[in-house]
């Protein structure tokens, strides 16, 4: 696969103004379950399958023919506003808990062995190797607190023509994960998303990056962005769970950017692996199993999952930490999938 990167031309201001106007980040995801009344009928989507976890003959997710991410992938990190030292622990070793081998099972690494099922034009499929890149810190929030989706692209490009350590620019096989603070609002955050995914425009940051921002929503809505850590007023009675990590904010990212960096793999250019017609709206392999991290999940329903000594609930492990992720589409069974699934 050729560098995807495009010459600063590429667009006209006319021609990014169209984009604008038609085109949304993919992936604009919430993490809690659908609510689902109990003699309602079931989700088209996910269908009356006795193997509930979002399996449907609805599903028709198909390969566009764009590229995909064959070659070892480097996740860089663009750390924007003040984070914690411990924080910042928590998602490196996620990140480096994908692709690494011995952790005890039910395993992080073998969540990702679903996203590696997926497959180019050529047959080659999505590298096992994921790795941390680069990072950057922008901590005095150098283009303000309340940021739109075109500011998140400026953010980016701030971090790749830095003066000092910009972070490098690898269109063929880097990430770009901008992840912004817990006082940080981001345009549609909490009311519509908590994280996205889409390619920056060659016009604003001069290369065409498969990129992610994932936000902090501790301070500002962790009953919508880091459920089931905490719980929205809308579901009275629901007692929230213990975050694996003492964090409730960070341990609600995870989840975000396990889904994102999967659906960046598999559709960087968001014109790979995705259901429906419309590419302009993808439902991607994250987006099928929204909600569900265990068997039996689905509807209103997480799925079983594993509670600790101390109490806290997760479902897989990592290299030493526990953490809470979202399933996959898996397209050759044609359901969702874990490591931590009971009936494998």
């Amino acid at each position: 696969m050729e560098p995807l990167v495009l010459p600063p031309t590429v667009f006209s201001a006319l021609a990014l103004s169209l984009l604008l106007l038609f085109l949304t980040p993919a992936a604009a995801w919430r993490p809690w379950p659908r609510l689902v009344e109990s003699n309602a009928s079931i989700d088209p989507l996910v269908g009356d399958s006795k193997k509930f976890e979002g399996s449907s003959e609805f599903v028709h997710l198909k390969y566009h023919m764009g590229p995909v991410l064959t070659t070892n992938i480097s996740v860089h990190i663009i750390w924007y506003g003040s984070w914690q030292r411990n924080q910042k622990k928590i998602i490196r070793e996620f990140i480096n808990s994908i692709s690494a081998g011995g952790s005890k099972s039910p395993s992080v690494s073998g969540w990702w062995k679903t996203v590696q099922l997926y497959t180019d034009q050529t047959g080659n499929n999505i590298s096992s190797t994921v790795r941390l890149g680069e990072e950057k810190n922008d901590r005095f929030y150098s283009h303000g607190k309340s940021l739109t989706r075109l500011s998140i692209q400026s953010v980016i490009k701030s971090a790749v023509t830095a003066k000092s350590r910009p972070l490098p620019v690898n269109a063929r096989n880097g990430l770009y994960l901008l992840l912004t603070a817990d006082d940080v609002y981001v345009e549609n955050f909490c009311g519509q998303v908590c994280g996205f995914h889409y390619f920056t425009f060659p016009s604003i940051v001069g290369y065409t990056l498969p990129y992610a921002w994932v936000g902090n929503s501790e301070k500002l809505c962790p009953g919508i962005c880091a459920y089931p850590f905490a719980v929205p007023s809308y579901m009275p009675g629901v007692k929230a769970m213990k975050s694996p990590n003492a964090d409730v904010g960070v341990d609600g990212m995870i989840s975000v950017i396990a889904h994102e960096v999967a659906e960046l793999a598999s559709n960087p250019l968001v014109n790979a692996w995705y259901a429906g017609p419309d590419p302009i709206a993808p439902v991607e392999i994250a987006d099928l199993c929204e909600g569900i991290y265990g068997t039996g999940g689905g509807g209103s329903y997480t799925g079983q999952l594993m509670d600790g000594h101390d109490g806290a609930t997760y479902n897989m492990n990592g290299i030493r930490r526990r953490y809470l992720v979202q399933w996959v589409w898996n397209h050759v069974v044609n359901y969702c999938t874990g490591p931590n699934a009971l009936d494998q």
